[in-house]
C-alpha cells in the first residue's frame, strides 16, 4: 500500500460529503463528539449559498494516505476582514486529522500556500470560516461535550499545530455557570440595577419576535458597533447577518434575547441559545433523516442548558451595570424554565471587563480555545 500524504482539493459533491463527514470517523469512540447537521455544513461551505462567498474565498483540501481519508483543512481569504482590520491575513479551518504529523503539517503548508498565493503575509486559524462562526482549538476542558456553536478536538491537535510552526495568538474563555451556583447576589440586585438604569432612561425588555425583520436591523448596528475593537472582528454584511439571524430565529426563545434601549435606540444585548447540541449528540452522523428529526423536535422540550453566545453594550453606555443587567436578566428567566446551567463564550482572554462581570456572577471558567499564528 502507497503510504505517501496526497493532498487533494475539494472540487465535487461527493468530495464534499466525504469533507463534512471525516469527523464522524476520527471521532467514532469519543462519547463527547457531537456531529455538526451534514444541510448546516453543507450550507456553510456552498459559494452559491453562502453570503461569505460574495466578498471573499475559501478552498477546501482532503489528506489521503493511500486510498484512505485522513485529514481536511479549509483555507479562507476573507477581503472584508483584511479591509477592515487592515492587515494581509489568511486563515485556515476545519482542520481534522488523525495523529499523523506528516498528515497534519502537510494539510497545514497547503493551506499556506494557498494563502500566500493570494498575498497573504499571516495564515491565523483555526476559523471555520469567519470570527462570526466557530472559532479556536479546544486547549483545556476535554472532559465534556461543546456547547452549541462550539468547537470541539482531541488534546492531540495542541501538538500537531504547534509543531507544523505555528505560534498561541490569542487566548479564548468560556465560563460555565449552574442556575443554583449564580450569585443570588447579582438576581436579587437586577430589580435595584434596572431601577436605576431606568432612572437613566435605560430599558431592558425581551426581543419581540413578532417584529423580528426590525429587531434584528437593530441588533445588527450594536452588534457591529459593540464588537469592532474584539481581535479579527469583521462587521457582517447585511446579507450575512440576515442570514445568521434566518438560522438563529428557528432557535431563538425571547426569554432569553434581551435588549437594552435608550429612547427607543437598542444600545446593548445579549443572545442565549438553547444548548442544541444535548440532542445533536443523538443524530447519527448529523443526518436529520430518517430518524433524526424527531430526536430533534421531541429533544428540544427536554434541553437543560443554555449558551449565551452574544453580549454587546455599544460604548459610552459600558460600567453603567447594563451587562450584568443582562447577565442576570437571562438567568432569572431561565430558572422557572428548568435550566439548569448556562455556558458564557467565548470571551477574549484580555477582556477584564466581561471577564470580570462573568465572574461576578460565580461563573467558572472551565474551557479554553486557541487561535494560532504562523508569519508565512
Amino acid at each position: 500500500m502507497n503510504d505517501m500524504v496526497q493532498i487533494v482539493p475539494v472540487q465535487s459533491k461527493k468530495q464534499l460529503a466525504q469533507f463534512i463527514d471525516l469527523p464522524h470517523d476520527l471521532y467514532a469512540k469519543d462519547p463527547n463528539y457531537v456531529p455538526e447537521l451534514f444541510i448546516a455544513q453543507q450550507d456553510l461551505l456552498s459559494a452559491r449559498k453562502h453570503p461569505f462567498f460574495k466578498h471573499s474565498q475559501a478552498q477546501a483540501f482532503l489528506a489521503f494516505k493511500g486510498d484512505k481519508l485522513v485529514g481536511r483543512i479549509l483555507a479562507i481569504w476573507n477581503n472584508n476582514h483584511n479591509t477592515f482590520n487592515n492587515v494581509l491575513e489568511g486563515q485556515f479551518g476545519f482542520f481534522e486529522s488523525i495523529n499523523d504529523q506528516e498528515v497534519a503539517t502537510k494539510l497545514l503548508e497547503t493551506a499556506e500556500h494557498w494563502v500566500k498565493e493570494k498575498g497573504g503575509h499571516t495564515i491565523v486559524g483555526p476559523i471555520n470560516l469567519t470570527t462570526n462562526d466557530t472559532c479556536g482549538l479546544l486547549i483545556d476542558g476535554f472532559d465534556r461535550p461543546p456547547m452549541a456553536m462550539m468547537p470541539y478536538n482531541p488534546p492531540y491537535y495542541i501538538d500537531l499545530i504547534t509543531h507544523a510552526g505555528f505560534a498561541d495568538k490569542v487566548d479564548l474563555r468560556a465560563y460555565y455557570v449552574t442556575t443554583s451556583t449564580a450569585s443570588q447576589r447579582s438576581v436579587l440586585l437586577l430589580d435595584r440595577l434596572e431601577e436605576r438604569l431606568k432612572r437613566s432612561g435605560i430599558i431592558l425588555r425581551q426581543i419581540n419576535l413578532k417584529d423580528f425583520a426590525n429587531e434584528a436591523k437593530k441588533i445588527k448596528q450594536v452588534y457591529n458597533k459593540a464588537w469592532d475593537k474584539n481581535l479579527g472582528f469583521v462587521p457582517m454584511t447585511d446579507e450575512e447577518f440576515d442570514h445568521t439571524a434566518k438560522d438563529l430565529k428557528m432557535i431563538v426563545d425571547p426569554k432569553y434575547c434581551i435588549v437594552a434601549e435608550k429612547d427607543n435606540e437598542v444600545i446593548g444585548f445579549a443572545l442565549g441559545i438553547p444548548n442544541i447540541n444535548e440532542v445533536l449528540i443523538k443524530v447519527k452522523r448529523g443526518r436529520l433523516l430518517p430518524f433524526g428529526i424527531f430526536k430533534l423536535l421531541f429533544g428540544l422540550k427536554k434541553i437543560k442548558t443554555l449558551r449565551v453566545l452574544m453580549l454587546g453594550v455599544i460604548e459610552g453606555y459600558r460600567k453603567l451595570g447594563i451587562e450584568a443587567c443582562l447577565y442576570g436578566r437571562i438567568i432569572k428567566n431561565a430558572i422557572p424554565s428548568g435550566i439548569e446551567a448556562a455556558e458564557c463564550s467565548w470571551m477574549l482572554d484580555h477582556n477584564y471587563m466581561m471577564n470580570h462581570a462573568i465572574e461576578q456572577i460565580n461563573a467558572d471558567l472551565y474551557k479554553r480555545y486557541r487561535l494560532y499564528e504562523k508569519a508565512l
